[in-house]
């Protein structure tokens, strides 16, 4: 009997430990929601309005653009779209994003994550993949 608990005591924290990570993710994605919610919803209103994004998206626009010449590029971007979303958002075809090419981005996907088109987005709406997709930008 000894050795029948001590596979059950061992294979308990083995068998947590295979399923912890997989709750992880949408955990910390929730609590990353919420946390970028609260940073960017200058109102404290519980929404992020489209002003309220573009604000946000503005800030991240002139952190990620680190060389200083007006635009950034996928290097400065680390991620946050993919080559094919900043191709298509590049109006002038230059491989860059200006400010404004940006922020029309950030439009774009805001109104892709407001399907009730109430001009607000709250945590449910930002947990979508449009949503998530916005946050993208924002961070």
């Amino acid at each position: 009997m000894p050795a029948t608990l001590t596979r059950t005591a061992l294979a308990a924290p083995l068998v947590a430990a295979l399923l912890l990570p997989a709750t992880l993710p949408a955990a910390a994605r929730s609590a990353g929601t919420e946390r970028t919610l609260k940073m960017v919803d200058t109102d404290k209103d519980g929404t992020i309005d489209l002003a309220e994004a573009q604000a946000a998206a503005g800030k991240t626009f002139d952190a990620a653009e680190t060389d200083k010449d007006g635009t950034v590029d996928a290097k400065e971007l680390k991620g946050r779209i993919s080559k094919k979303d900043l191709k298509a958002a590049d109006a002038d075809s230059d491989g860059t994003l200006d400010r404004k090419e940006y922020l029309a981005l950030v439009e774009s996907r805001f109104k892709a994550a407001d399907p009730d088109g109430d001009g607000k987005l709250d945590a449910k709406e930002l947990k979508t993949p449009a949503g998530r997709s916005l946050l993208q930008l924002l961070k």
